[in-house]
């Protein structure tokens, strides 16, 4: 359950040391509920994390929180302002995230946490290594046979268990450093126990991640365990795609618009070798969101029931669109992108955003591997009754023993540099076979690589 979000902008202000200065309410009362007053360090961790960064760097930082308090979880948006003896935070969309559960009182604050259920406690290092276990209350609380060691992989001990829409609680939070609660498990060494774990992260007083604390749950009345024939070959794609969907896009979205604030210098001067950097981790980030991309559209083209939509296109149109979208890209290698006409056009059958994907594809490629200074053209045609754009461009071409392996799963011909997948010309080959066309590559060898999608007609 979600409370509403705190409508005001909750300031504050922090010394260079993460002592809190001055606060209002809402921060000052989690600061209280933890024991802590005004003049004494923030209790909040990822805060003073937060503020030093924005201090040693002298640039606002924006970062989203998770802060654990005794009725539950505080999401909320920080922004980090260093002045001068010290940094102002203000936060925004402060939201309570109240607790399913009420939490065994104990008299210890990590208990209050960590009870999200019954059970017997574990907690791991961020190597995923079991640090201690520990006893819980009554016949659920008793350790399983055998119990984890002091040392062991907890990859070794239990086996993750997905839920129906393929997801799992526990690598989506430490994904995102955040609590997870109902993660289903079986122990590695009989598959027929079953247990559900709940867990909350636990950070130093600099912000660092250091371990994950939780309990697990024997499941007794649990159904029986999945048999070796259920677990289907065809379903991983889907499971695997869904959960770098939501493990993956979210964190990566954060770094890479952090890392190009940073960058971009909007809030002062910074040195060059730290805008350099945060440069570099901005592309890097893009680069890995590319991949998640690929994987997705991966799982969802090898799924059996995969289908494209039917509709009238414009194959000349949306050569001109995918190459307006890579002028930018192209003109940083001073390549130049010759595209149809405006007053040409092409009708074909397709489904406009699957061609438009491929397209974007098809050139990239031209601009990525074509030498500085030279041209990729974009033109169209017809040819047995089919529509026909090629993508041309002047750079070593494809040999042609590599002509259809250069479309096989991961293929990237000896490639070493960082770009791309080597899933793009798979994943564009399956979707023009899919609305009835086809991908080829004509041109002779070192002459320049032609790529040509040709797509159905109306009748």
């Amino acid at each position: 359950m979600i409370a509403p979000s705190n409508p005001a902008i909750i300031r504050a202000t922090l010394a260079l040391d993460g002592r809190l200065l001055n606060a209002d309410a809402p921060l000052l009362g989690l600061q209280r509920e933890a024991g802590a007053d005004l003049g004494d360090l923030l209790a909040v961790p990822q805060l003073v994390s937060i503020a030093r960064l924005s201090a040693r760097l002298r640039i606002l930082v924006s970062r989203s929180v998770v802060a654990a308090a005794q009725r539950g979880d505080i999401d909320m948006w920080v922004r980090a302002k260093p002045e001068d003896d010290g940094v102002g935070l203000t936060i925004v969309d402060w939201r309570e995230r109240l607790a399913v559960s009420a939490p065994v009182d104990d008299g210890r604050r990590d208990a209050d946490i960590a009870a999200l259920t019954d059970g017997w406690t574990w907690q791991i290092d961020t190597q995923l290594r079991f640090q201690m276990v520990m006893e819980g209350r009554g016949q659920e609380g008793q350790l399983p046979d055998p119990p984890p060691v002091s040392g062991a992989r907890f990859s070794s001990y239990f086996q993750l268990q997905a839920d129906s829409d393929g997801d799992m609680a526990m690598l989506r939070g430490f994904a995102q450093r955040q609590a997870f609660r109902d993660q289903h498990a079986v122990m590695a060494s009989n598959a027929g126990s079953r247990f559900r774990l709940s867990a909350f992260p636990i950070f130093d007083h600099g912000g660092q991640l250091t371990a994950y604390r939780g309990t697990a749950l024997r499941l007794e009345s649990a159904v029986e365990a999945p048999t070796a024939e259920e677990p289907s070959l065809a379903l991983y794609p889907i499971e695997f795609g869904r959960r770098l969907d939501r493990s993956l896009r979210r964190p990566l979205g954060r770094i890479i618009a952090n890392a190009d604030t940073i960058s971009a210098q909007l809030e002062g001067p910074l040195r060059p070798d730290y805008a350099g950097y945060a440069n570099d981790i901005a592309a890097a980030g893009r680069h890995l969101m590319a991949l998640v991309d690929d994987l997705a559209d991966l799982q969802a083209i090898d799924r059996p029931d995969f289908s494209v939509a039917t509709e009238e296109i414009d194959l000349a149109d949306l050569g001109r669109r995918a190459a307006g979208l890579l002028n930018v890209k192209a003109l940083d290698r001073r390549i130049t992108i010759i595209a149809p006409a405006q007053e040409a056009t092409l009708p074909a059958i397709g489904e406009f955003r699957r061609v438009l994907q491929i397209l974007v594809n098809l050139i990239g490629n031209a601009v990525r591997y074509s030498p500085e200074g030279t041209e990729v053209r974009v033109a169209t045609e017809w040819e047995s009754g089919q529509a026909r754009i090629a993508v041309i461009d002047q750079g070593p071409g494809v040999a042609q023993a590599d002509r259809e392996r250069i479309f096989e799963k991961f293929e990237r011909l000896g490639r070493d540099d960082a770009a791309g997948s080597g899933l793009g010309l798979y994943i564009s080959r399956r979707l023009a076979r899919a609305m009835g066309g086809d991908i080829r590559i004509g041109g002779a060898s070192g002459e320049g690589a032609r790529f040509i999608l040709s797509l159905p007609v109306g009748s």
